[in-house]
C-alpha cells in the first residue's frame, strides 16, 4: 500500500492548545500508511507583498514543505468565528508570490475543537471558502466539529472516550481515502490532468 505524506498545521500557538492534543489524537488514529510532518507557523512574520520579489527563508521553508506532503490536514481552533490569525498568515504566505499557490491541487482536510458547542463550525465555514479559492480539493464529509471534553483526552494523544474514537479514527480513515483518491486523479497521464496545477 502506499504512503502519503501528511503536512499537517495546529491553528493555535498557545503552549496548552486542545487542538494541539486533538492532532496527536488524530496521529494516532490514522491509518497506518499516513505519515505526518507538522508545519509549523509561529515564527513567520506578517505577510505583506513587500516580499514577493524576495521571499524570506521562513516563508520559502513554508512553501517548500507544503510542497512535499501529500496532503494537508488543518486542525485549529475559532477564533471570532473565523479562522485564527496565525493561521491565515499562513496561508496568506503560501498562497503568495502571484501563481506560485502552494495549495493548488493539495487534497485537505478540516477539523477543529473547542470548548463550546459549536465545535469550530464557523472557522470551518471561513476555511472552505479560503481554500475552494486556492484551488485545494477538500474533504467534505464527514464532517468533524469536536466539542473538547479534557477528560476525553490523555497527555499522549491517548482517546478515553470510546465513541469519540470510533469517530475520529472514523474521519481520519475518510480522510486517508480522501488523499489517495485526489492523487490517483492528479497522477501523471490521468485523463484530467491537462488542467495546470500552479504550484511551485
Amino acid at each position: 500500500m502506499a504512503t502519503h505524506k501528511i503536512g499537517y498545521f495546529v491553528g493555535s500557538l498557545a503552549s496548552g492548545s486542545i487542538n494541539r492534543t486533538l492532532s496527536k489524537a488524530l496521529i494516532g488514529l490514522a491509518p497506518p500508511e499516513l505519515e505526518f510532518t507538522e508545519i509549523p507557523i509561529g515564527d513567520l512574520p506578517l505577510y505583506s507583498s513587500d516580499f514577493d520579489s524576495d521571499y524570506p527563508p521562513a516563508g520559502q521553508a513554508l512553501k517548500q514543505a507544503i510542497a512535499a506532503a501529500d496532503g494537508i490536514l488543518f486542525v485549529s481552533p475559532e477564533y471570532n468565528r473565523s479562522i485564527p490569525g496565525a493561521l491565515k498568515n499562513a496561508i496568506d504566505w503560501a498562497s503568495r508570490p502571484w501563481g506560485t499557490n502552494s495549495f493548488a491541487r493539495k487534497p485537505t482536510g478540516i477539523i477543529g475543537a473547542s470548548p463550546g458547542g459549536i465545535g469550530t463550525a464557523v472557522m470551518q465555514s471561513s476555511m472552505r471558502s479560503v481554500l475552494s479559492f486556492l484551488d485545494a480539493p477538500q474533504l467534505n464529509s464527514p464532517e468533524a466539529y469536536i466539542s473538547f471534553n479534557a477528560a476525553d483526552y490523555g497527555d499522549d494523544g491517548e482517546v478515553k472516550n470510546e465513541g469519540t474514537r470510533e469517530f475520529l479514527e472514523h474521519y481520519m480513515d475518510e480522510y486517508g481515502a480522501f488523499v489517495a483518491r485526489v492523487l490517483a486523479v492528479n497522477a501523471p497521464g490521468h485523463i484530467g490532468d491537462e488542467h495546470p496545477s500552479t504550484s511551485k
